[in-house]
């Protein structure tokens, strides 16, 4: 592989392209938005870093989708991002305009792409990506799991006062407060987190994982951009690489875990193809019920995008 493109320079899209030319894992990255001359300029500071940090990755600005002919993956990151007192969901009439009008665009100059999507709300907008690109689902996927398990990480590693990189979770379900945090299958350093915290504070700890993003905007007045970009990063360095690393990711869901033609936060395997697999966890009843009420919340948003007649 030997292109990527980003759609969106704003906080998200920019350290996305960013953080891509850091990994030097292909030859170009564009980075697209109608305002070209912040894309522009963005990319030209990206560039001018890479003698400093010795990458050789070079990055294009531009408002023109033909610059993102023969992309192999495309993240969209396009969309305005949540204020104070919104939620994710309060973005869909925006956003799902904006998504399914990026989308149509790079399919006009590259038949074939991986798509992953950033924008929010994150599940409803990936299934519009999906719907209006016609690519198999194993190629249009989004991030959010990978980006909410780092947050619970994160906020674990702090009050066991161990490193994050010995911390391992899965998370499932919506990108929104509904999401399902899989305390059963959080461990660290191989051993069983419950082994090692009190249930009350790692309960504290879902309930801050489930409203991290909330806690971010009402502290910057905008949502979060390292992390998000750093995990939409990844998932394409998985890609490239061919790592078939296994992620928490939106995936279109067709009978897994009971439920169909919905996407939804599951773990799966991420190759050079996109979604290689989907991994079905033995969950017991009260995380299936959990994921069973976090499905309901993406199909409400979901009848909400469907009666926008957009597609």
């Amino acid at each position: 592989m030997s292109k990527i493109s980003v759609i969106g320079a704003g906080n998200v899209g920019s350290t996305v392209a960013n953080v891509l030319a850091h990994k030097d894992l292909v030859n170009e990255v564009v980075l697209l938005d109608l305002k070209g001359d912040m894309a522009k300029g963005k990319a030209l500071d990206s560039w001018q870093q890479a003698p400093i940090d010795y990458y050789s990755t070079k990055l294009m600005g531009t408002d023109d989708y033909k610059d993102t002919a023969g992309s192999d993956i495309v993240v969209i990151t396009a969309g305005i991002p949540r204020k104070p007192g919104m939620s994710r969901d309060d973005l869909i009439a925006t956003n799902a305009k904006i998504v399914v009008s990026v989308t149509k665009s790079i399919l006009e100059h590259t038949p074939n792409p991986i798509i992953i999507v950033v924008s929010n709300p994150l599940d409803v907008m990936t299934y519009a990506a999906f719907k209006s690109s016609g690519l198999d689902a194993s190629r249009v996927f989004g991030m959010a799991g990978i980006l909410d398990t780092a947050r619970y990480r994160a906020f674990l590693s702090t009050e066991l006062g161990v490193s994050p990189k010995d911390i391992q979770a899965v998370l499932m379900g919506g990108h929104g407060d509904t999401m399902v945090p899989l305390p059963r299958y959080t461990t660290v350093a191989g051993i069983p987190v419950t082994e090692m915290i009190s249930d009350e504070a790692l309960e504290a700890i879902v309930q801050r994982t489930k409203k991290g993003g909330g806690e971010l905007v009402k502290l910057m007045g905008t949502s979060a951009w390292y992390a998000p970009g750093a995990a939409a990063a990844q998932m394409v360095e998985s890609i490239v690489r061919d790592e078939n690393r296994i992620f928490p990711c939106c995936a279109r869901l067709t009978g897994e875990y009971g439920l169909d033609d919905m996407y939804l936060g599951v773990p799966v395997k991420l190759g050079k193809e996109g979604i290689t697999e989907i991994l079905e966890l033995k969950l017991n009843d009260d995380e299936k019920a959990l994921l069973k009420n976090s499905a309901n919340h993406v199909t409400e948003v979901m009848d909400t995008f469907k009666a926008m007649n957009l597609l």
